[in-house]
């Protein structure tokens, strides 16, 4: 028997879907962006077209590790078991021989995608937009964003140079 909320979770991995995900910690975010991935590779989308964004390093980090153990166990797994994870992710339809082969190959696909599949923060993805188009952004070309400890430093700088009486 399948719940109010998994039934929820499978039309928000549905790729022919337009989706907005907002949830509290905890609640299958990540479980239904990479759902929704693994299910637009299974359509036949190319890896290097597909762009996820989330917003820390460790959700972008864990999304691609949940996405590569998924794809990998398809590459290995035995007919029934496999049919049922694609039942269970939300394919419709007969699961035919072609499908399950082209599941099989998503991992090798997934791997060998010049570049990797982009699953990447908000930030990283700007700070690439600006590298690509540093003066039509108005920036440097050869920028750097700053580090925590940086910043720290800059402000610590502003506050001594303040407190100096310096025209900062």
């Amino acid at each position: 028997m399948v719940s109010d909320a998994t039934r929820a979770q499978i039309r928000a991995a549905d790729p022919a879907q337009s989706t907005w995900l907002s949830a509290n910690a905890g609640s299958g975010k990540t479980r239904v962006l990479t759902d929704r991935v693994a299910r637009l590779l299974l359509a036949g989308t190319q890896p290097q077209r597909i762009l996820c964004l989330t917003y820390t390093k460790a959700a972008a980090s864990e999304m691609q590790n949940r996405l590569f153990a998924r794809l990998g166990k398809w590459a290995m797994q035995d007919e029934a078991s496999l049919r049922a994870d694609l039942a269970e992710l939300g394919v419709d339809g007969e699961i035919s021989a072609d499908l399950l082969a082209r599941a099989r190959r998503l991992f090798a696909r997934a791997i060998e995608t010049p570049g990797g599949l982009k699953i990447q923060t908000i930030h990283s993805f700007c700070a690439s937009l600006l590298r690509r188009f540093p003066l039509e952004a108005g920036v440097s070309p050869g920028f750097r964003a700053m580090d925590e400890r940086a910043v720290r430093l800059m402000h610590q700088e502003v506050i001594d140079s303040l407190a100096a009486g310096l025209d900062v």
